[in-house]
């Protein structure tokens, strides 16, 4: 399968490594904010992988680079079969990435995201879309990553009613939570060394003060459950309260704090709600520790079922994003 990649952070980087290592990927073109490279018969993922880690200016990368571009000469210029969108995430307005993926979709491109931002606010639009001309549209970076929230969710789901979700969905906090607990640690400490350990970002804002887990949460919803939830109605506290006297006072009792998030779509007008909650033994996130995450599903004929795991960091995220090319590619052969 030929794909182009737009974004080369952390996650694309990442993404063209594991491309590197497959036979049935073909990257032909890789762009940034302000520059790009492409080849019609296919990049080599090594060496761009090796030229990422240096700099972004794809300009300078040599054969096929270029400088300003516009997305819909690149998909005139290019033949591909899908396109991947991993740039940074816009939770106000999803752009530029949502007219991004959609002039791909109008173009009979297949789309794989990992940008939270035009899912959270224009996925029925986009999906309807994708569905409309027969394409894929793979959103399961978006919502936990490597842990398989979307996916498991649309297979495992089926002929059963989504009731209610619970889940632990960011790892930068529960490993930070973890550092206080295990560690002694003031939440500054924690956060300073989950910083250095590249775990959370220079602004950890999203993260700690449960706005990612709320967007990840409403994706869930609204792409399983059929909702139309916005994260303007959900309910939000971070972990940036929490005290090492906090922590401490929990394990006295047996407990550990996780930024747990729930939604009752039973309610009669269900809402997102994130913030700290102390969790006992009992508890299925009680052992989700440091980076991990989980995801908990309450349904009406298949009673609860939870799926731990799926670590934290841009590798698993670019692991994700493999995963759901590959289940558009088995898709399409299927067809044949």
């Amino acid at each position: 399968m030929r794909i182009g990649l737009v974004g080369t952070g952390g996650v694309g980087r990442a993404l063209v490594d594991l491309i590197g290592k497959r036979d049935d990927i073909e990257l032909v073109f890789a762009l940034n904010s302000r520059s790009g490279v492409g080849d019609q018969a296919g990049l080599d993922p090594e060496k761009l992988y090796d030229y990422l880690g240096r700099t972004r200016d794809l300009e300078g990368y040599g054969e096929g680079g270029f400088g300003a571009w516009r997305i819909s000469d690149i998909l005139n210029e290019y033949r591909v079969d899908l396109l991947v969108e991993a740039t940074p995430t816009n939770k106000s307005t999803g752009e530029p990435a949502r007219s991004t993926i959609r002039l791909a979709l109008e173009n009979g491109l297949h789309v794989v995201t990992a940008n939270k931002g035009p899912v959270m606010l224009h996925y029925r639009d986009l999906k309807d879309l994708a569905e409309k001309r027969g394409l894929g549209f793979g959103i399961g970076a978006t919502a936990g990553a490597a842990l398989p929230t979307i996916s498991a969710g649309e297979n495992d789901l089926l002929g059963s009613r989504l009731l209610g979700i619970r889940g632990v969905l960011n790892g930068t906090t529960n490993y930070i939570l973890h550092l206080m607990e295990n560690g002694g640690m003031t939440y500054q400490a924690a956060l300073q060394k989950a910083q250095e350990e590249g775990i959370a970002e220079a602004d950890p804002t999203q993260d700690v003060e449960g706005w990612d887990s709320a967007i990840k949460m409403t994706i869930i919803a609204n792409a399983l459950a059929g909702k139309a939830l916005k994260l303007e109605d959900a309910e939000v506290l971070g972990i940036t309260h929490l005290t090492s006297e906090d922590i401490r006072s929990a394990k006295d009792r047996n407990k550990r704090y996780k930024l747990l998030g729930e939604l009752d779509l039973e309610a009669e007008n269900p809402r997102v709600v994130v913030k700290p909650v102390m969790v006992s033994h009992e508890d299925i996130f009680y052992g989700v520790q440091g980076k991990n995450k989980g995801i908990q599903y309450v349904t009406d004929n298949l009673g609860e079922f939870a799926i731990l795991g799926g670590a934290s960091d841009v590798r698993g995220a670019a692991a994700a994003i493999i995963r759901d090319i590959l289940q558009i590619k088995k898709r399409i052969f299927r067809k044949v």
